[in-house]
């Protein structure tokens, strides 16, 4: 069995022998997420609130949601430091309601948990000193 590729190598830079570069010399790839705008005004909470979030946008579709939008007023950033606070809260009351009005036909309540779920993986990105120091920025 032949090795696979791994991290952007060839099968010919993994094998010496066969005239490519050494897999130490290896060629460091970045990859960067874009979000639109309704997905980068989620916000950084602290881990239980997000918890709370996803459990309520798990049972009712798109409460978390709106739970979270009040968070950005109390204080919380996003990936959105170009627009104010309370266009950030109505990005976030415009996802809540686009959760509860297609969780007729399952989309919204699928949407609602992952929503949550990226609350839940921000919430545990966010270190102390990271948070403190980006609402720091905001002042």
């Amino acid at each position: 069995m032949e090795p696979s590729p791994k991290d952007g190598e060839s099968a010919a830079a993994a094998e010496p022998g066969r005239g490519g570069t050494a897999p130490s010399s290896g060629v460091v790839v970045q990859v960067r997420e874009k979000k639109g705008p309704l997905r980068a005004a989620i916000p950084y909470m602290p881990f239980p609130v997000a918890v709370i979030c996803l459990f309520l946008n798990t049972f009712v579709p798109g409460l978390g949601t709106f739970v979270s939008a009040f968070t950005v007023l109390c204080g919380a950033h996003t990936d959105l430091p170009d627009r104010h606070r309370c266009c950030v809260f109505w990005l976030n009351i415009a996802a809540a309601l686009i959760q509860i009005l297609t969780a007729i036909v399952m989309v919204g309540w699928i949407m609602s948990i992952f929503w949550g779920m990226d609350m839940v993986i921000l919430a545990s990105k966010c270190t102390e000193r990271r948070c403190r120091a980006a609402s720091a920025d905001l002042h």
